[in-house]
């Protein structure tokens, strides 16, 4: 194929689950031809108005908000101006689609998404989404009907969007996550955290922001005395909302030895390379970077997201027996006997990482950026 350079929008945001994929395609848009060029649209507030510059592409913002679902004055008042906010939206979508002259549009999903692909869909310009989830969001199930393309991470789609427009593609992830680890990467990993070689190592990621149900898990099994964990270090990543209450309650467990909290995780290639087993949230990118990179995860979903889609992540997993899942109410009481459990059994930590790698799908920019020359 020829990869010609060409004018892209991508819009949408709102949450890293979004941005960040966008951001890789992106990225191979521009390895495929540094020629080619993209403007982002995202939505004015919201996180992509600071990472997306940070990544070295321009954006525009839209006044786009979301409905609120919890009950309050000031909820009320935001649901109010939604509509008005759409309908500027939706003009200034197109006086930017007019201006910059796209061959193209990719919408992620999120707030920004849904104007700019409704104005570029009705300019005739071909268009593309691309939804991470295994259960689709809002925003894409409503543009379905209207763009050429729909690039999934996985299967069974077809209950949200048309068959015939969907590819599964995957989400696209970092390079250094998106093969399993060498044997010197791991040497590297247990280096880099002062770990020690003959024991079972356990990555708990809360995510950037942290997660308050994994960190009071740990919390549980460090009171209880870490049943178990005699022979078991532990990487924790707490986050950093939560970091100065784990580093006193650490400090109340000075003795304990093997277990470091961190509120951010810089080199996520070493803490998976590190780590026997995995405990995470469910988020899309994540979930895809656990399958590349061959883990034995056990996932708690989030409860605090939209349409329960962490859920849906999670289940794509265990039905293959790819993946564990402890439920976020459980998680307390039973999170940590399982992934001790898991440490201990190595057929089954092979088991799930055999069939996590399996799943993985390591080429998904590259498949969608096809998907996105097919139609220009």
């Amino acid at each position: 194929m020829e990869y010609k350079a060409i004018r892209v929008i991508i819009s949408g945001g709102g949450t890293g689950g979004h941005i960040f994929p966008a951001v890789s395609i992106a990225n191979k848009l521009k390895q495929l031809n540094p020629a080619t060029e993209i403007l982002f649209v995202g939505a004015e507030g919201k996180m992509e108005m600071e990472k997306v510059p940070a990544a070295g592409y321009q954006i525009v913002g839209l006044p786009m908000v979301g409905m609120q679902r919890k009950i309050s004055f000031r909820n009320l008042m935001n649901n109010l101006t939604v509509p008005f906010r759409v309908l500027d939206s939706v003009r200034r979508a197109r006086k930017i689609v007019r201006e910059f002259k796209p061959d193209v549009a990719i919408g992620v999903g999120g707030f920004a998404s849904a104007p700019l692909l409704w104005a570029a869909t009705g300019m005739k310009i071909p268009a593309v989404i691309q939804e991470q989830n295994g259960f689709a969001g809002l925003t894409n199930k409503m543009l379905g009907g209207r763009v050429q393309s729909i690039c999934v991470a996985y299967e069974g789609m077809e209950k949200f969007f048309p068959k015939e427009k969907i590819v599964l593609t995957g989400n696209p992830i970092r390079e250094d996550v998106s093969k399993p680890a060498t044997e010197a990467l791991k040497k590297e990993a247990l280096a880099f955290y002062g770990l020690d070689g003959a024991k079972k190592h356990l990555f708990v990621v809360g995510g950037s922001l942290g997660s308050g149900t994994l960190n009071n898990a740990m919390k549980h099994w460090i009171q209880d005395g870490c049943p178990g964990g005699e022979d078991v270090e532990v990487i924790w990543q707490c986050g950093k909302y939560y970091k100065k209450g784990v580093d006193e309650f650490m400090a109340a467990h000075k003795d304990l030895k093997g277990i470091a909290a961190y509120d951010f995780i810089g080199r996520m290639d070493l803490a998976y390379a590190a780590a026997d087993a995995v405990i995470s949230r469910s988020g899309a990118s994540t979930v895809s970077e656990l399958c590349a990179m061959g883990k034995a995860t056990i996932f708690v979903p989030s409860p605090n997201v939209a349409e329960d889609h962490q859920t849906h992540n999670a289940m794509a997993l265990v039905r293959r027996e790819a993946a564990m899942l402890v439920r976020d109410a459980d998680a307390v009481d039973e999170l940590l006997s399982t992934a001790v459990g898991l440490l201990h059994n190595d057929a089954r930590r092979q088991t799930l990482e055999k069939n996590a790698l399996a799943m993985a799908l390591t080429h998904a920019a590259q498949d969608i950026c096809d998907e996105v020359y097919k139609l220009v």
